[in-house]
């Protein structure tokens, strides 16, 4: 904590408070002068630093050591404290505008760098001002990182991006004594025209895959269609009776009509399952309470 504190003021207000007392008693009221000057002095000894800062303490201009958390001391006119050092995690946020990849396109990025110090004395005395540093250090890696990447690679590997960025502020940003705990990539921005030509692509393909599944789909079907005529080819009861599954599952609906040419009749013995589906037919017509209706049936 910078500047006066609680204990500080104490010191002072004892200060002015003695030298008062000493000028009523002894008729010497010029004594309440050095009185203020020392508790000004004394004001400034005491330090209070936060849970998480340390206080950087320079002796008559060399460094002397850490100090923190709580409450500390520090001699007056010998010691002061060049900077106050925050190790929780700080968060800053960086971009990258009209870069090219390696490709040649220009593309707008903006990150998040999550990092924290975990030497406060390089922190302190390696670098002249650390957060400004690990900023710009982030700026130029990302740039680096874009420029040597194409834009597929740069909207598809953002994980693999994200690492590879990581590794580099961090190689840059360990000598001043900070660590990097992740980066994520929150806007990879291209052209529009760039935008309209890639959701075309992306349509094409697409509209490709699913014609080839259906395509697919078709040389299966017409596969099974080949094993199902063989097996039939040999057995022509199995096809009969396959055929009047067939004629059985498109009368039983109601509504349903189906033309069968007479051959087909004669040749297969359908009378039966004819007779089975009109009496199918009369029954879900009374079940409705109406006459069986003339349009649904079977036409020979």
């Amino acid at each position: 904590m910078n500047g006066l504190n609680f204990i500080g003021f104490l010191l002072f207000a004892a200060s002015v408070a003695g030298s008062i007392v000493a000028a009523v008693l002894s008729g010497r009221f010029w004594i309440v002068f050095p009185g203020i000057v020392l508790g000004l002095i004394l004001a400034g000894s005491p330090r209070i630093a936060k849970q998480w800062e340390r206080a950087v303490v320079l002796r008559l201009g060399r460094y002397a050591g850490l100090q923190g958390p709580g409450l500390f001391w520090i001699v007056p006119f010998v010691e002061r404290i060049s900077a106050w050092v925050d190790q929780r995690t700080i968060t800053t946020s960086f971009a990258a505008e009209e870069t090219l990849t390696s490709d040649t396109v220009p593309v707008n990025v903006d990150a998040v760098l999550f990092w924290m110090v975990y030497d406060p004395e390089k922190a302190a005395l390696e670098v002249q001002d650390y957060k400004e540093a690990v900023s710009w250090a982030a700026q130029t890696a990302l740039r680096d990182i874009i420029g040597r990447t194409p834009l597929t690679v740069l909207l598809k590997g953002r994980e693999q991006i994200e690492a590879d960025l990581q590794k580099l502020i961090d190689e840059r940003s360990n000598p001043w004594g900070v660590t990097v705990h992740s980066v994520e990539m929150r806007d990879v921005i291209i052209p529009e025209s760039l935008q309209d030509a890639m959701s075309r692509e992306a349509q094409a393909a697409r509209e490709k895959e699913a014609r080839i599944i259906l395509g697919q789909a078709e040389v299966e079907i017409a596969h099974l269609f080949h094993e199902a005529a063989r097996h039939y080819e040999g057995n022509p009861t199995a096809l009969h009776l396959r055929a009047m599954n067939i004629l059985y599952e498109g009368l039983k609906e109601k509504g349903a009509l189906m033309l069968v040419p007479s051959t087909a009749v004669e040749s297969m013995g359908l009378g039966g399952l004819m007779g089975a589906a009109a009496l199918r037919q009369q029954a879900l017509s009374t079940q409705e309470g109406g006459p069986a209706s003339s349009g649904n049936g079977l036409v020979v």
